[in-house]
C-alpha cells in the first residue's frame, strides 16, 4: 500500500505558507472583541514602547500557545517563519529572552489590571449570549501543583506531595471552562488560602454580566465555613466538600438505618444500545490470580441532616454519602463502609439530596481544565520568581480562555440552529490539541497584496464548516 514515488523538494520564490493558517483568524477575532486594546489600556509596563507595546507581549505567548508549542522557547519557531508573521501583521515579534524579560517585570498589582483587562473583554462577549446561558454561572476552585527542577526559583517551596515547586489556585467557569483567575502561590500553601478574595472577585464578575444565580463548589479543602453566612445571605450559592473529621463521622453513625437511601447512579453504558458481549476484565484478573488487595465499590446510599458548622451562625444542609466498598485479598476479607460529606445552602424544593450529590461529582470535571491547561503549558514555571511566573500562566492561560471565546462566538441562526447550538458547545468543550489540530494547524498559502492578505487554506478538517462560519463572524 506504501508504493515508493518520485519526490522533489523545492523552496518557493514568490508565494509561501505557514502550517497554522489559522492563527490569521484567531488574530482578526482578537482585533475585533478588543483584547489588545483592553490590555494596552488596563496593563502598563513599559515606560516607553521601542517597539513592543504590552499586548505585543501577551499576546506573542497566548499565540505561542495556541500553535500548539511545549516550551517558551519555541517562540523563536514563530519569530523565523515569515508568514505566521504576515498572518498577524507583525514584522517582528519579542524573542524567547525579551518574553522572558517582560514576565519579570510584571508584580501583583500589574497581574490584576492584566485579569481587569481580561474580564473587559469577557463580559462583553456574555452579555451577548442568550438569555439562558446568563440563568446560571457555576464557580469551581480548585489547586494543583506546578513542579520544576530549578533550584533557584524565587517564591518555590516543598509542596504536601515532596514536589518543589509552585501550588497555583485556579478558579474557572464550568459553563465554558474558561480561567476566571489564577493565583500563583508558594509549593507549601494551603489549598483554601487566598481561594474566599478569588471566589468574591468571580462574583462580582457573574453579577456584572447578569448571570441570575451564581453556585460556587469546591472540595473539602475550600470549605470556607467564615465567610458562608456572608455568601448566604448574599443569595450565592454553594456545594462544598467537608472533610471527614470525628464529629461528622459520629453524626453519620448515628444516623437511624431506615433514613439511609439507595443513591442511583446513571449506567456505565447506554441501555438503548444493542447488546453485545463484554471483553474480560484483564486488571481484575491478574489482581485476583496475584492476590493483590482489591476494593470494590458495591453500594452507595445517602442521608441528609441540619448542620451548623463551628463558625457559622446558619444550619444548612449536610448531605452524606455512605460507600459500602468489598476488600478481598485472595478471598473476601471484610466489608468497608467510607463516609463523604457534602455542605450546602441549595433550596430543599429545588434540589434533592442526591441532586447536591450529582451536583458536587460534577465539580471533578475541573480537574479535565487543569489537564487542559497543562497541555497548553499554562501551569509551568520557565522564568525565575513567583511573580514572574504567575504572569506567565496568566497570559499562557488566555491561549485556553480564546478557545472558549471562539466557541461562544460561533454564530447560531436559521433553522439548523440546535445544529449550531450542539456545535458551538462542542468547540467550548473540545481539547486544547485537537483545537490546534482543527482551528489553528491548518496549511496555507500565504499571498500579501497591496491591500490585503489572502490565506488560501490546502487542506480540509472535520470541522471545516464550523471554522468557515466562525470566521465570517471573525472578519465581518
Amino acid at each position: 500500500m506504501f508504493s515508493p514515488q518520485n519526490v522533489q523538494y523545492e523552496l518557493a520564490e514568490k508565494a509561501g505558507g505557514t502550517a497554522y493558517g489559522g492563527i490569521a483568524a484567531v488574530h482578526a477575532f482578537v482585533q475585533k472583541v478588543g483584547l489588545a486594546d483592553a490590555i494596552d489600556r488596563h496593563v502598563d509596563v513599559f515606560a516607553r514602547h521601542t517597539p513592543y507595546y504590552e499586548s505585543d507581549h501577551v499576546l506573542n505567548l497566548a499565540y505561542n500557545a495556541l500553535c500548539g508549542a511545549v516550551a517558551i522557547q519555541d517562540i523563536e519557531t514563530r519569530r523565523s517563519d515569515e508568514h505566521y508573521l504576515e498572518c498577524i501583521g507583525a514584522e517582528r515579534i519579542p524573542d524567547p529572552t525579551t518574553a522572558g524579560d517582560f514576565c519579570r517585570r510584571f508584580d501583583e498589582h500589574h497581574i490584576a489590571h492584566l485579569h481587569s483587562a481580561i474580564d473587559e473583554v469577557r463580559l462583553r462577549l456574555w452579555k451577548h449570549q442568550d438569555p439562558e446561558f446568563l440563568q446560571q454561572a457555576v464557580i469551581d476552585m480548585d489547586g494543583t501543583i506546578v513542579g520544576t527542577s530549578g533550584e533557584c526559583k524565587a517564591g518555590m517551596d516543598l509542596s504536601y506531595k515532596n514536589i518543589w515547586g509552585y501550588h497555583p489556585l485556579v478558579v474557572t467557569l464550568a459553563n465554558t471552562g474558561e480561567v476566571l483567575r489564577l493565583v500563583n502561590r508558594g509549593g507549601n500553601s494551603n489549598s483554601a488560602r487566598g481561594a474566599a478574595v478569588q471566589a468574591d472577585q468571580a462574583i462580582d464578575l457573574c453579577r456584572q454580566a447578569g448571570f441570575r444565580k451564581i453556585l460556587l463548589r469546591g472540595d473539602t479543602a475550600f470549605t470556607q465555613s467564615k465567610e458562608l453566612d456572608r455568601w448566604d445571605t448574599d443569595g450565592i450559592r454553594f456545594v462544598f466538600g467537608m472533610p471527614q473529621h470525628a464529629n461528622h463521622t459520629e453524626i453519620a453513625e448515628n444516623i437511624a438505618k431506615t433514613a439511609w437511601q439507595r443513591l442511583p447512579r446513571k449506567p456505565r453504558h447506554d441501555p438503548d444500545t444493542p447488546d453485545r458481549s463484554r471483553r474480560k476484565n484483564v486488571k481484575l484478573q491478574i489482581v485476583q490470580e496475584r492476590g493483590y488487595k482489591n476494593r470494590r465499590l458495591q453500594a452507595e446510599w445517602f442521608a441528609e441532616v441540619p448542620y451548623r458548622p463551628q463558625k457559622c451562625k446558619k444550619t444548612y444542609r449536610l448531605v452524606i454519602l455512605r460507600k459500602k466498598v468489598n476488600v478481598t485479598e485472595q478471598g473476601w476479607l471484610f466489608d468497608d463502609y467510607r463516609y463523604f460529606f457534602y455542605l450546602s445552602n441549595l433550596p430543599k424544593e429545588q434540589y434533592s439530596s442526591e441532586e447536591i450529590i450529582y451536583q458536587s461529582n460534577q465539580r471533578c470535571d475541573q480537574e479535565n481544565v487543569i489537564a487542559q491547561l497543562n497541555q497548553c503549558r499554562a501551569l509551568h514555571a520557565p522564568v525565575d520568581n513567583l511573580e514572574s511566573n504567575w504572569a506567565y500562566m496568566v497570559m499562557t492561560s488566555l491561549a485556553w480562555t480564546l478557545k472558549a471565546w471562539i466557541g461562544l462566538s460561533i454564530p447560531v441562526d436559521g433553522r439548523w440552529r440546535d445544529k449550531h447550538k450542539q456545535e458551538r458547545q462542542r468547540v467550548i468543550r473540545m481539547e486544547h490539541r485537537k483545537f490546534v489540530d482543527q482551528f489553528i494547524r491548518l496549511p496555507a498559502q500565504v499571498v500579501r497584496s497591496a491591500r490585503r492578505l489572502t490565506v488560501r487554506l490546502l487542506s480540509v478538517s472535520e470541522n471545516l464548516d464550523v471554522f468557515n462560519r466562525w470566521l465570517r463572524f471573525a472578519l465581518e
